[in-house]
């Protein structure tokens, strides 16, 4: 059986963790963000079809590409941020669950008719699984939803050859290590009675 994890990591992951605007001026290595990428990817999925798909971008290059397609209150965060990951999903995830679910290969067939949602609904969770795997290797989150999504999709996915051209933009997050003076105070969260039912 698991045992919890203890109050030390909570913090880390939940209770402390916050939506960072500002990054301190401090270095994360490439290693570092494959790390993040090699715990996130362990998040379970439907049969394993692991469809969201990460551009992580750090050059100046990069950031060139994509600052114009952000929302004007999300460009200069962005820019500073030491990364930022567009987390997409692709579409033809399913040509991939032959690989991924080698006990059941038929299962490729079940998403012919549900792509759009499949993809959708298990490239978020990837997402909030890299933004928890992040958190717990003691780097911080500053998610967006903000920016021009058909834009970043021409951009970066429909202009590109292979697979890449079947990727579709979800959200974007900036990843370092954020600076407390950029944040505000904490937002209210629902109760456990507004927002939960027991049946």
């Amino acid at each position: 059986m698991a045992h919890p994890v203890n109050d030390h990591a909570l913090d880390v992951i939940f209770r402390d963790a916050r939506s960072y605007n500002g990054w301190r001026e401090e270095d994360v290595p490439e290693v570092l963000i494959r790390a993040v990428y090699d715990l996130a990817k362990l998040g379970p999925t439907s049969a394993n079809n692991s469809p969201a798909r990460f551009v992580f971008i750090s050059s100046e290059e990069g950031k060139a590409r994509l600052l114009p397609l952000m929302m004007e209150g999300n460009r200069e965060k962005t820019q500073k941020a030491p990364w930022t990951v567009i987390i997409a999903h692709d579409m033809e995830f399913h040509e991939k669950i032959p690989e991924l679910f080698p006990h059941m290969p038929s299962a490729k067939d079940w998403f012919h008719h549900i792509k759009e949602e499949t993809a959708f609904r298990n490239g978020t969770l990837q997402g909030a699984y890299l933004m928890l795997a992040a958190r717990s290797l003691g780097l911080d989150c500053g998610p967006m939803s903000g920016f021009d999504a058909a834009g970043v999709n021409k951009e970066f996915f429909e202009s590109q050859d292979g697979e890449m051209k079947n990727w579709k933009a979800n959200f974007i997050c900036n990843i370092g290590h954020g600076d407390r003076t950029t944040i505000f105070d904490r937002s209210p969260r629902l109760p456990f009675d507004e927002a939960c039912r027991i049946l």
